[in-house]
């Protein structure tokens, strides 16, 4: 059973689930402060989906859409200017690959994991709503029920986010998982495939460690993010043991009833603080023949993805420019009307990964990139994000991310790799894109 309730906008959604989250707890945060200040955060469990294996977005999407059978709340109808993801909602996202992350820091993250939390809040600009959920058994007493819900409810209170607090004595220990010489090699080997003609493009990541003397709180790297990239999606997955992070600048897929929205994003250079630089460096980015090239392919896989399925499928003239932080990237805005019903869920799985974190084609790329990598992806690059009772929802790509494990920080970044891509460059991009984390912790 849900109800939800109207509460004022201008409480830290975020800040009040990390502050009341106990030691066993789920919980997430997805918030986009550049767009109408949106924001949903979710604490606890009522009902968890999971699945692993190639097919698991639909075996996700079925026991999704069963769940919500099962779901008593109100009429959504009744509530019309309700923010997106009011009432009941399951959060949560996907790994990179169907079997999961296999090294330890990741196994507390499944292959596929959508969470119904007991208590969630969601805002869009002056409107905002929380939902407290709660499983009903056969034998269950009311009171009792009533009881469990009102004690999670007294444990939030109204508060800010916890400020970073570097150790003034003991300086973090920043190491590569593996040296940058592994990484360069990687792009060379990628290349020479590419040039044989055995594919057109595909995403290395590398991971970069750091080590602190004191446990790192997810809570202050979120609100360093959140502050610092307003118009990324900056998101927060917690377990017990570990929380994953980041500032993504992706929209995997955004499902309105019928309509969809997502975004071909591939290409990237660095910012300037000074104006005309920086300005310099996005016509650079916009007349590279390199970045039009990878930029071109991820359009392409989208559109061919997206057409059996829908009405129609536009997309913009051509790319524009997306500033964040730190980075800038060339980005093509898509939309579409769906054919038939299709869930949110049913739609990620769909288009991921595109080639703007996998490669294309995709059956030669995905096998390759563990390969030359030699890392464990996990939930990097994989769909985060929420969905809801009528399986509308949005998904970002999980990028500019890290996994907080106790004093350890993992930090991911990949870049695009075609036939003129040149080792030193990409391993330069790569220390660009890590660059929007590795302040935070060092």
């Amino acid at each position: 059973m849900s109800l939800s309730l109207p509460v004022p906008a201008a409480l830290d959604a975020g800040a009040a689930v990390l502050g009341a989250r106990r030691p066993d707890d789920l919980f997430f945060c997805f918030e986009q402060p550049g767009r109408e200040d949106s924001a949903l955060a979710g604490l606890g469990s009522v009902a968890a989906v999971e699945a692993a294996g190639d097919d698991r977005f639909a075996m996700v999407a079925r026991e999704a859409r069963s769940l919500g059978r099962r779901v008593v709340c109100g009429d959504p109808a009744d509530d019309p200017a309700a923010p997106p993801g009011s009432g009941p909602v399951l959060v949560g996202g996907f790994a990179f690959a169907p079997e999961g992350g296999a090294t330890p820091e990741w196994s507390s993250f499944p292959s596929a994991r959508l969470v119904l939390p007991e208590v969630s809040f969601t805002r869009r600009g002056a409107e905002a709503r929380l939902t407290v959920s709660a499983a009903v058994w056969p034998d269950d007493r009311p009171e009792e029920v009533v009881r469990r819900a009102e004690e999670r409810l007294e444990e939030l209170r109204p508060s800010g986010m916890p400020l970073l607090d570097p150790d003034p004595v003991a300086r973090p220990r920043v190491s590569g998982a593996a040296p940058p010489s592994h990484f360069e090699g990687a792009v060379a080997r990628a290349v020479e495939r590419i040039r044989a003609g055995q594919l057109e493009k595909v995403v290395l990541a590398r991971e970069v460690r750091v080590h602190t003397r004191s446990p790192i709180d997810a809570g202050p790297i979120v609100d360093a993010l959140r502050t610092g990239f307003p118009e990324c999606f900056c998101f927060c997955v917690g377990t017990p043991e570990a929380a994953f992070v980041g500032a993504s600048p992706e929209l995997l897929v955004r499902r309105e009833g019928s309509r969809l929205g997502t975004m071909a994003l591939a290409g990237t250079t660095r910012r300037s603080a000074d104006p005309a630089v920086d300005d310099h460096l996005g016509e650079q980015l916009r007349a590279s023949p390199k970045n039009a090239q990878e930029h071109r392919i991820v359009v392409d896989r989208i559109r061919r993805r997206l057409e059996p399925v829908s009405l129609w499928v536009t997309t913009a003239d051509g790319p524009v420019l997306v500033k964040v932080q730190n980075v800038q990237h060339l980005a093509t805005p898509i939309r579409a009307q769906l054919a038939r019903p299709r869930s949110v869920v049913e739609l990620a799985g769909l288009l991921h990964p595109t080639p703007a974190v996998g490669g294309e084609p995709r059956e030669v790329a995905e096998p390759l990139i563990p390969e030359l990598e030699g890392l464990d992806r996990g939930w990097y690059a994989g769909p985060v994000g929420w969905t809801d009772l009528a399986e509308d929802g949005e998904f970002c790509v999980g990028l500019r991310c890290a996994l907080l494990e106790g004093h350890v920080a993992h930090l991911y970044a990949g870049n695009g790799i075609v036939a003129d891509s040149d080792p030193s460059e990409e391993l330069a991009e790569t220390e660009a894109k890590l660059g929007a984390l590795l302040p935070l912790f060092a």
